[in-house]
């Protein structure tokens, strides 16, 4: 029997990342949706969500991935696992999670299920994961009925709304993997009749093959038949030509079902199958009770075991399941120790994540925090998508791509085939940059290795562009995502730093060579007239603006936008930041350091320029705006009160004074450059102003005007909300920006919750919700401000009040703000679940955290994509990183919660390294 131990997972990070030994080779890597993406897209149209809806799923295979619910694969998704269930009642086997299309839904595409992670390591050393499953029929065409006649000002019908839950005739299935390990893996499915009758219950835990051959057809494929039976065991071996032999050993089957993952054309298309036994047959013989749909030979690429349970009312039946390389000899009992190592694992999860928690945590905070790393870890997917040879396929000629109505047209150098972290694997199962950079802050407080590798994934020459862009999202790799990769990789380089010392600099100087491929693409791409003014497009912040800000303007001409120009200041900081840092080490990197400055410098004056009344600082409203310069020459600034205006207050960086006594040449470069552009410097932060303990800090803002934007954000009838910043202001519900053009009348109004416009297909909402993304930024600022003004800067927080706060204490107060949307108030209540009653009451459902894309303004309710902790995990990081940092800690040791993580980690790999 395994004994638990503090350092135990830590010591399989330590033996993945110095010794190769194979960890993070099986995970939870399997995607929960592949159908309606755009790489099984062969449409005319590109129109991803139809061509390939959820019906077509069951019968269809995929070319690029696979999904499935509570999905298990290695880490090039070549064998699969997943679970399937059917409560006898059903039209189809429910073998994937069911959700509305973009066109289907009236705020977008939504999973319509319930499920929720709840535990997770980072080896995958234990996963759990629960899945809601109905024993009432599951209401398919009803849901895409009602939500299809509902409007956008109306909300979703969600599967709580069918009266399906009333009475509790459910089953929670609990999903556990344990490695016993590294390819050993315990699989341990548990059933609860929640009802208050007995319910029967088919269990069919599926193993398959990516179907891989289709590309290469003479090459050997892989293939699953059945095996010995081992005291009461029935087995499946896998064959694969670069896996080798796997074992499901799957204790007390009923039966084994073997068909073949090949599309079933005859249902799809009306033409002959080229095999008898096709990716529906295990279905058709459950549901159908077709019995020519399995291979009676007991062979394939898919295969399932079959249990058939009935479960009483309050009971509890296990499934047991040991996928693993070797297999025991007959005499052997392969489920010995089984439960032993299950429990070995949990008490070695919880030793993890109790060094992780704060002390200052309760309980409820602690299981939000684990909760919240749990959808981070679980939400890692292998993603493969070969831009040549999806072109190639779709016609588009390498030469003449670009002339192409294809969409990525220009990304034929992409390959991608990796583990990446998603948003959100049902609604976007596919990376976007911008995203991903904040999924490696929560990354790094459990799995630093993992978090840095994300960062280097998007730089490395199979997904940047040669041009140096840093590739979007899937939809379009040449929409433009907000420029904070220099920003995270700084945040990790950090925690590194502390834990390796100068063994972190390799990793600082390849990002920061590749960093400026990307910032000269964005200075040559997006500053269109040389002014050190940028656009951007959409930036991310979907339907923020008056226009579509990645369609060309129905007025013509361009924006100057201050939320690009604002992220470009910052990303001169994190550069000069990185070069400062290497010129320590290596001189040559004054000579950068220098050029960052006074990109800085440039981008920062010119948001507010001495005599231009149509820069985008309004002073008389003391807020920054975007501005749209028409064709005639004339300009006008968009006066809307949004999150485009504050993150000018972003592009903040604070400098230590000892950096700068040991590198006098830079000073006096940048003296130099000073002393020839003073002009340049009269409306931003005096850059030679000393601040607490001789610091030196860069920032678009004046102290006038951070007085002056703080005043605003942090007023209730603004930006200030019970749960955090909004994303517009408040004032805008009963004054609506409006702007009128040709008898057209564009408007933008407080919405707190669901869009009502279809803007970027009308899931996704920035007029008024909170986003956990950009309050993160705006804490990080006042983290940056209070370590340069100390106690003695203080501002009235919230607006109106009275009362006055450090910027430490304000940064704590959205902090927690934040953290409120998850926890119980004071009346046992979440507000991320609203008035939905099941989850704020039933014992059941109330514990169970959902980390969702948005939340409404008012009142913190979770809104968009219901698993999105992709970003929204950076709750976690909060708690676990800020718990315990006091605002002296803070002034003493800049980026204290770096080290108390850096502590943590180091200590692992200490007592793992020494045995302890």
């Amino acid at each position: 029997m395994d004994q638990p131990d503090p350092s135990r997972e830590q010591e399989r990070l330590r033996q993945a990342r110095q010794d190769g030994v194979p960890w993070r080779k099986w995970g939870p890597y399997l995607s929960e949706r592949q159908w309606g993406t755009v790489r099984e897209d062969y449409s005319a149209n590109g129109d991803a969500w139809n061509s390939f809806p959820h019906d077509h799923a069951r019968s269809r295979a995929y070319r690029w991935g696979e999904d499935g619910i509570a999905g298990f694969c290695d880490d090039r998704m070549r064998l699969c696992f997943a679970l399937a269930l059917w409560n006898g009642r059903d039209p189809i086997l429910k073998e994937r999670l069911f959700g509305l299309t973009n066109s289907e839904g009236n705020h977008g595409e939504d999973v319509k299920e319930y499920y929720f992670y709840l535990d997770a390591t980072p080896t995958s050393s234990y996963l759990k994961l629960l899945y809601k499953y109905p024993q009432d029929p599951y209401p398919y065409d009803d849901l895409v009925r009602v939500n299809g006649a509902r409007g956008r000002q109306e909300m979703e019908y969600e599967l709580l709304d069918t009266g399906l839950f009333d009475r509790d005739r459910y089953f929670d299935v609990f999903v556990e993997y344990a490695k016993a390990a590294p390819e050993e893996v315990l699989i341990r499915i548990s059933v609860v009749n929640r009802g208050q009758e007995t319910a029967e219950l088919r269990v069919l835990p599926h193993l398959w093959f990516r179907n891989t051959w289709w590309q290469s057809p003479d090459e050997p494929r892989p293939w699953l038949e059945q095996g010995a039976t081992r005291r009461g065991a029935r087995t499946i071996v896998s064959q694969h030509p670069d896996l080798g032999t796997q074992y499901l050993v799957c204790d007390r089957a009923g039966e084994l079902l073997f068909t073949c993952n090949e599309t079933n054309e005859a249902r799809l298309a009306g033409r002959p199958n080229s095999t008898p036994y096709v990716k529906d047959g295990i279905n058709d013989y459950i549901v159908g009770g077709v019995r020519e749909a399995i291979d009676p030979a007991g062979r394939g690429t898919k295969a399932a075991a079959h249990y058939a349970l009935s479960v009483g009312p309050g009971e509890t039946q296990v499934v047991r399941l040991l996928l693993t390389g070797r297999m025991s000899s007959s005499k052997e009992d392969p489920f010995a120790g089984f439960e032993e190592t299950m429990d070995s694992r949990i008490h070695e999860a919880d030793d993890f994540y109790a060094a992780l928690t704060p002390t200052s945590s309760d309980a409820d905070a602690a299981a939000v925090m684990r909760q919240g790393f749990a959808g981070m870890l679980w939400s890692r997917q292998a993603f493969f998508y070969d831009l040549a040879g999806w072109l190639e396929e779709r016609g588009v000629n390498r030469a003449a791509g670009v002339e192409s109505g294809v969409r990525n047209r220009e990304w034929f150098h992409m390959l991608n085939a990796d583990v990446i972290s998603m948003p959100d694997k049902w609604e976007y199962p596919w990376y976007a940059a911008w995203d991903l950079a904040f999924h490696t802050l929560p990354l790094a407080v459990v799995d630093p290795d993992f978090a840095l590798q994300q960062l280097e994934l998007m730089l490395d020459a199979r997904y940047a562009h040669p041009n140096g862009q840093i590739p979007a999202y899937e939809w379009n790799f040449s929409d433009v995502n907000p420029p904070v990769h220099a920003w995270a990789t700084l945040f990790n380089y950090r925690l590194q730093r502390s834990r390796f010392g100068d063994q972190a600099l390799p990793s600082l100087r390849r990002a920061f060579h590749k960093l400026m491929l990307n910032f000269t693409w964005w200075v040559n791409r997006k500053d269109r007239n040389g002014r050190n003014v940028f656009e951007g497009g959409f930036l991310g912040l979907d339907n923020i603006g008056v226009f579509d800000r990645s369609a060309a303007l129905p007025t013509g001409g361009y924006l100057e936008q201050a939320d690009g120009t604002a992220w470009m200041a910052l990303f001169s900081q994190n550069m000069l930041e990185m070069a400062l840092e290497l010129a320590l080490h290596d001189p040559i990197y004054e000579d950068l350091a220098v050029k960052f400055y006074e990109h800085f410098v440039w981008i920062a004056s010119a948001m507010d320029q001495i005599g231009d009344n149509h820069d985008m600082w309004d002073e008389a409203d003391g807020f920054y705006y975007d501005v749209l310069r028409l064709p005639d020459g004339s300009a006008q600034r968009l006066a809307v009160r949004s999150m485009v205006g504050l993150l000018p207050f972003c592009a903040v960086t604070v400098y230590p004074e000892e950096v700068l006594t040991k590198l006098p040449g830079f000073v006096e470069r940048v003296r130099a450059f000073n002393r020839r552009h003073p002009a340049l410097l009269q409306n931003i932060n005096p850059p030679g102003r000393e601040g607490v303990q001789g610091r030196r800090m860069l920032s678009v803002l004046d102290e006038t005007k951070i007085r002056r934007v703080l005043a605003r954000m942090l007023d209730p009838a603004e930006f200030l909300s019970d749960y955090g910043i909004r994303a517009l202001s408040r004032h805008h519900l009963d004054h609506p920006y409006v702007f009128r053009l040709g008898g057209e009348e564009y408007r933008v109004a407080y919405l707190p919750a669901e869009s009502d416009s279809g803007m970027f297909g009308g899931n996704s909402n920035w007029r008024g919700p909170i986003w956990m993304p950009v309050n993160v930024m705006l804490i990080r600022a006042l983290l940056q401000l209070y370590s340069f003004f100390g106690d003695d800067f203080t501002v009235e927080c919230p607006t109106g009040s009275g009362r006055q706060m450090t910027l430490f204490e304000v940064a704590r107060d959205i902090t927690e703000r934040l953290e409120r949307i998850f926890l119980r108030d004071e009346n046992g209540r979440r507000p991320v679940y609203g008035a939905t009653r099941k989850f704020q009451e039933d014992p059941h459902w109330r514990d169970l955290i959902l980390f969702y894309e948005y939340f409404h303004g008012d009142n913190g309710a979770g809104i968009g994509a219901s698993h999105q902790t992709g970003w929204t995990g950076l709750v976690s990081a909060l708690i676990s990183i800020f718990g315990d940092t006091t605002a002296q800690q803070f002034l003493d040791e800049r980026g204290a919660g770096f080290d108390r993580l850096a502590r943590i980690h180091e200590a692992g790999d200490a007592a793992a390294t020494t045995g302890a």
